[in-house]
């Protein structure tokens, strides 16, 4: 064996003891600082399966109780009062309206102030004592047919129970009255008719919120920021620079998930398209103006992702597109309405499946445009910060 082929061992002769774990020891150090200095990635370690934990166990109900109902009283009788404090006995249904007419009926169910409506005609009670076996009208927003089939189903058995039981008037097997009930909207209790709407607002957030909570973050880790930042132009030009071309492609996004809904799954468009078109511009509008306000904030393109998750998550749990909205505790609900998706699963749903107008969405209309500017109003002032 020759000089140059034989092996050198004067490195390992040199190697310290326990050099290998001593290392790995240094290396371990080392991420730890590194990650008590990342403070996003921090909060994410802690704060997912806290929230994930609060959310699940608390705001998330798949029986909802309580649900919205709204009252057409056409007669002030015993009877009718009973019928109405049996109905709030199976937890259900919670009357939080009494209207005068129908016109008004319809509305609140259009709007979906509402979940249920309970109709008592006039001349109930009579009918009732007279053994007429009068109707008594349910109606339900069944475009959720999770929120609406529980209390839908407990409707023969328990109300009519507990009417033999205090009032003492007919034979078990024989009701003094009929319930009829009338599933409005999706009466074929179809999941995906529900879904597939839903999806619209779920995608276009997920997607929405990364495209432009990575816009600044990228320009700082490329190095343009400085280029950017040395030309005469404002923070209010550089946000809409950075929003205005995703709207575009969030518009053609929303047009591709619809189209597929009805062509392929059957979902129809009852509403006006060109509604639709508007309110989903101002749904993309407010996601983009959120994504940016996270990336002013971000120090690079890791943590402007991890807080787009942060914001996805409640959104998909707390919006009404996983579980029904009505059902969640009065907190959940609270922070469920500063969601854009929230909004905008009532809006998307309303249109395509009940046929709303804008004076039914209104309220929502006017949250998601708030929401919107109050996001680029943060954005802006926090990237005159970043110039400082």
């Amino acid at each position: 064996m020759s000089v140059a082929e034989a092996p050198d061992h004067s490195r390992d002769s040199k190697e310290p003891r326990f050099g290998f774990w001593r290392r790995s020891y240094a290396m371990v150090v080392k991420e730890f600082i590194q990650l008590r200095r990342d403070r996003v990635s921090f909060a994410m370690i802690v704060m997912i399966p806290v929230m994930q934990l609060l959310l699940f166990g608390f705001a998330i109900n798949t029986t909802p109780r309580n649900l919205p109902t709204a009252v057409l009283l056409q007669e002030d009788s015993d009877l009718a009062r009973s019928i109405l404090k049996a109905l709030e006995n199976t937890a259900y249904f919670r009357f939080t309206r009494e209207v005068h007419d129908v016109a008004e009926f319809d509305n609140l169910l259009l709007s979906g102030k509402v979940l249920f409506g309970v109709e008592i005609p006039r001349g109930f009670e009579r009918a009732v004592r007279r053994g007429d076996h009068p109707a008594l009208l349910v109606a339900a927003d069944a475009t959720d047919p999770v929120a609406a089939g529980s209390a839908m189903s407990a409707l023969n058995m328990v109300v009519q129970t507990a009417l033999q039981h205090d009032l003492h008037i007919g034979d078990p097997s024989s009701p003094p009255f009929e319930i009829r009930t009338h599933a409005r909207y999706n009466p074929a209790a179809s999941s995906r008719l529900n879904i597939v709407p839903g999806l619209v607002g779920t995608i276009l957030t997920m997607t929405m919120l990364i495209f432009t909570a990575l816009s600044v973050t990228r320009e700082t880790e490329r190095g343009t920021m400085e280029s950017l930042l040395s030309m005469p132009i404002t923070p209010v030009e550089v946000m809409l620079g950075k929003i205005l071309p995703y709207v575009l492609v969030g518009f053609i996004q929303a047009i591709l998930i619809i189209g597929i809904g009805v062509l392929l799954f059957g979902v129809p468009v009852n509403g006006s398209l060109t509604l639709l078109a508007l309110l989903s511009t101002l749904f993309i509008t407010t996601n983009l103006a959120i994504g940016y306000t996270f990336s002013t904030i971000a120090q690079n393109q890791l943590q402007a992702m991890q807080m787009s998750i942060m914001f996805f998550l409640p959104s998909i749990l707390l919006s009404g597109f996983m579980f029904p909205f009505a059902g969640m505790p009065v907190w959940a609900q609270y922070i469920g309405e500063g969601l854009p998706l929230t909004h905008y699963l009532r809006i998307v749903r309303a249109i395509m499946l009940k046929g709303a107008t804008l004076p039914n969405l209104q309220y929502d209309a006017i949250a998601l445009l708030a929401l919107m500017l109050l996001a680029m109003t943060i954005a802006v002032l926090r990237f005159r910060r970043t110039l400082d």
